[in-house]
């Protein structure tokens, strides 16, 4: 016999949780199947044909009379089971041809709309405590073309301490994150009200999902702290004053970037998520959309004439604290930022010691 190897196993008291991320299937035990799933885990020969347990066991896949193969991994165990988790959503009936698929899927879209949404607008603020930001600049105003934003797009970590206009900061968040007046004419009577609000970069399931917390460093205009940016309204509200300690220490120690004057720190909306995607693929999703706007938000600041950097490596519980998000539905994956600078891709103290470390050998 054999164990499935495609399973982890989940502590919540007073019970042991089984799940095999491969057939998105879990099962609950109590202490004495918990005991008897350790015994078969460490002989698996001692499998017993006429024990109840062993039989429930093998019935529901948890073991096996055949060796199971995984695909080699050669990375860590946690990235494993986040990759064979996530793949091939749970599918109770796969439609044949469009007709079935519409009817499958307007069903399915009405029994979501059943349930109590979550609010769709940014986190609700006073209007008096609602900062208006100047009119975006749009195509004419824009330094390059699309094309050439996408040629000279490149990942700086050398910037200097200019201010940025708060001209330019209003443009990268409305033609990023913006929920765009000038689509709203176009909007399909078909899709409901609550999701018609629509960005530059593409949405899983349009539910925009995505949010986002200012830091505001140096930005002509606007006082220095911590912002949220309120889509509905291309506003700010202040959220958290600026923080003392440099920004490279909720970023992984990366300080070439401590003289940054404005980034964005991405956000996800995980109840959004989960109203509509009750699977685990759903989380994928999350990070699909954050890169669409991440790499908007790029070409856009190239396109204004500023440098751009970014990252995933963050102090996430640090910056949780920061932006009030502990414990919450929404959570912070990724930060994006812009100024001006020499376009270098390393900083200044790198390249004098990869020089230092050259001359060397």
């Amino acid at each position: 016999m054999h164990i499935n190897p495609n399973l982890f196993i989940i502590a919540r008291p007073p019970n042991q949780i089984v799940w095999n991320y491969k057939t998105h299937t879990q099962y609950e035990l109590n202490i004495h199947y918990a005991k008897r799933l350790s015994e078969l885990i460490n002989n698996p020969n001692s499998f017993d044909a006429d024990a109840s347990m062993d039989a429930e066991f093998l019935a529901s896949g948890i073991i096996s009379t055949s060796k199971q193969t995984t695909p080699t991994w050669k990375w860590d165990e946690l990235s494993k089971i986040f990759h064979i988790g996530t793949k091939d959503i749970p599918c109770e009936h796969e439609p044949q041809d469009i007709e079935e698929w519409s009817v499958h899927y307007l069903e399915h879209c009405n029994e979501i709309l059943k349930k109590p949404a979550p609010d769709f607008l940014s986190e609700k603020c006073s209007p008096l405590d609602l900062i208006p930001l100047p009119p975006p600049l749009l195509t004419g105003s824009l330094e390059m073309p699309l094309a050439q934003s996408l040629i000279s797009r490149k990942t700086c970590r050398s910037f200097t301490e200019d201010e940025i206009c708060l001209s330019h900061a209003s443009t990268l968040l409305y033609l990023s994150l913006g929920y765009l007046k000038e689509r709203e004419q176009d909007a399909d009577e078909t899709i409901p009200e609550t999701l018609r609000s629509r960005r530059s970069s593409p949405s899983g399931g349009g539910l925009n999902a995505c949010d986002g917390f200012i830091y505001a460093r140096r930005i002509k205009g606007l006082s220095p702290g911590i912002y949220r940016y309120h889509p509905d309204h291309h506003a700010l509200s202040l959220a958290r004053p600026l923080p003392a300690k440099p920004l490279g220490l909720l970023l992984a120690g990366q300080h070439f970037i401590n003289t940054l004057p404005f980034g964005v720190f991405l956000t996800c909306r995980f109840d959004k998520l989960w109203w509509k995607y009750e699977h685990s693929r759903a989380y994928r999703m999350a990070y699909v959309e954050t890169g669409h706007i991440s790499q908007t938000f790029q070409l856009i600041a190239t396109a204004l004439g500023l440098k751009t950097w970014l990252t995933g490596a963050m102090a996430d519980e640090r910056i949780e604290d920061l932006l009030g998000l502990k414990n919450s539905p929404e959570q912070v994956l990724f930060f994006v930022g812009c100024g001006k600078g020499d376009a270098e891709a390393h900083c200044e103290e790198l390249r004098a010691l990869i020089k230092e470390r050259s001359a060397q050998h």
